[in-house]
C-alpha cells in the first residue's frame, strides 16, 4: 500500500532515518526535512540490544562490523571497585548481538542505507507550521531553506526529537520535569586493555558507565549525578573536566583515573516527559524521542526508536492509512511505557545509599552466584521482543 505514496519525515536522526529506509524499501516516496546544515553527531556511544539489532538486520544494514560486540554488564561497588553482579551476555545469550556504538557511526550508517534506498534528504529546512487537512499535509518552512518556502505530503512523520513541532500540535504543551540528575559525557582514547563490557560503577546519588566505541580505540563516558536543581534542557552544554573530577571524587581509583583523562565534556540535565497520549491524527504520527523521550538507565532510546520505525513503516505498508497509523500507537505505546518505567526503577537502584545499598548489593551477589544466567534473563521480555515478526 505504499509504492508511491509521498511520505515526509521531519528530523534526521536515528529515528527519522531508519523510518525513512524501511519505508522507501516498502516503495514509498520519502523525503527527510532536517533542520540542520549537516547530519552529524557529537562524541557519544549507545548500546544496541537484540532488539534494536534485529531491526537494523532487517534493513540490511550491517551495523555489527561498525561496533564493538558487548560480552556483558558489570555492575561495580563504585567506592571499592569490587564486582556486585556480572550479566554475561556471553553465557545467557550467546547467540544474541549486543553492540556498543558511537553514536556518530550508526547515524552515518542509516544515512547511506535511506540515500541508498532512494530517500531524498533536504538539510536546512526548520519546520516552522505544519497544517493537516483530508487530502494531505502542508508545511511551511522558517526561512525557505533552498528557495522552497512550502511543501506538501500525503503523510507527516514527526521523527523531530523532544523538541518536537508536531508533538504540541497532538498532544498540547510539553510538561517536562526535572528529574533531579544531571548527566556528564565524554570519550577518551582507550588504553587498550578495557574488555568489552558495560562498566556500571554505583554509589550514593551518583554513577559512572563505561564501555569502549571504535574497535576498542575510544571509550565512551557517562557519569550521572543527583542535582537540586537545573533550568535548561539538552545534550550540548559545555561542561567543566575539573567540576566533574570534584564532584565523583570519592570514587575508587579506577573511576578517578578514567575521569582524570577527559579533556571536554559536555554536561545535561536529565528531565522526564511523559509519554504521549496521542500519537497520530489523519495524516500524521510521532516517532521516537518525540512521542516517548527515555532516560539513558536502560540504554533503550535508540532501540526504541529502531522499533518504532520498523512497525510504523509495516502498518503503512500492510494497512489502509486510516487503520495503520491507530494500529501502530497500538502496538507500540504500552511497550516503550514499560520500558521506560524500568529505566526509571535502574536510575533509583544504582544510587541506593545507606542501609538499602548494602542490602540491595549482598542480593545482587547472591543472585548472581546462585543464577547467573537470571540476572540477564529477568530482561528477556526486552531483549526477546521482535518487531521484524509482526
Amino acid at each position: 500500500m505504499l509504492i508511491g505514496q509521498d511520505i515526509a519525515v521531519l528530523g534526521a536522526g536515528v529515528a527519522g532515518l531508519a523510518v525513512s529506509r524501511a519505508l522507501a524499501l516498502r516503495g514509498a516516496k520519502v523525503t527527510v526535512y532536517e533542520q540542520a546544515p549537516e547530519i552529524t553527531e557529537v562524541g557519544a556511544g549507545l548500546q544496541i540490544t537484540p532488539n534494536g539489532a534485529r531491526v537494523l538486520k532487517a534493513l540490511g544494514l550491517d551495523a555489527v562490523s561498525k561496533s564493538v560486540r558487548s560480552e556483558g554488564v558489570r555492575l561495580m561497588d563504585g567506592y571499592m571497585g569490587r564486582e556486585v553482579l556480572h550479566l554475561d551476555f556471553t553465557v545467557a545469550r550467546p547467540d544474541d548481538d549486543f553492540l556498543l556504538m558511537h553514536r556518530a557511526d550508526l547515524i552515518a550508517l542509516l544515512e547511506d542505507g535511506a540515500r541508498e534506498a532512494g530517500v531524498e534528504i533536504r538539510l536546512s529546512h526548520t519546520v516552522a507550521e505544519i497544517h493537516g487537512d483530508p487530502d494531505g499535509v502542508s508545511l511551511t518552512f522558517a526561512d525557505g531553506a533552498g528557495g522552497r518556502a512550502e511543501a506538501r505530503h500525503a503523510v507527516v512523520i514527526g521523527a523531530d526529537g523532544l523538541h518536537s513541532k508536531l508533538r504540541p500540535m497532538l498532544n498540547g504543551p510539553a510538561k517536562p520535569f526535572f528529574t533531579g540528575q544531571t548527566a556528564w559525557r565524554a570519550t577518551v582514547p582507550a588504553l587498550g586493555n578495557e574488555d568489552p563490557v558495560a562498566m556500571v560503577h554505583m554509589a550514593a546519588g551518583r554513577h559512572v558507565v563505561s564501555y569502549p566505541l571504535r574497535k576498542g580505540s575510544l571509550i565512551n563516558i557517562v557519569a550521572v549525578e543527583e542535582c537540586e536543581d537545573w533550568v535548561e534542557e539538552g545534550w550540548h552544554h559545555t561542561g567543566d573536566p575539573a567540576e566533574m573530577m570534584r564532584n565523583f571524587a570519592n570514587f575508587g581509583p579506577g573511576v578517578k583515573a578514567l575521569l582524570s583523562r577527559v579533556e571536554e565534556v559536555s554536561r545535561w540535565g536529565l528531565f522526564r516527559h511523559p509519554v504521549a497520549l496521542r500519537w497520530h491524527s489523519d495524516r500524521t504520527a510521532l516517532l521516537g524521542d518525540a512521542a516517548h523521550p527515555t532516560l539513558p538507565f536502560l540504554a533503550q532510546g535508540a532501540n526504541m526508536a529502531l522499533e518504532d520505525a520498523w512497525v510504523l513503516a509495516d502498518c503503512l505498508g500492510t494497512l489502509p492509512l486510516e487503520q495503520a497509523l491507530p494500529a501502530y500507537q497500538a502496538k507500540r505505546r504500552s511497550r516503550v511505557v514499560r520500558v521506560i518505567d524500568a529505566a526509571n526503577a535502574n536510575a533509583r537502584n544504582y544510587h541506593m545509599s545507606g542501609a538499602k545499598r548494602f542490602l540491595g548489593h549482598a542480593a545482587l551477589r547472591l543472585a548472581g552466584q546462585i543464577a547467573p544466567k537470571q540476572a540477564v534473563e529477568r530482561f528477556s521480555w526486552l531483549y526477546d521482543h521482535d518487531v521484524t515478526k509482526g
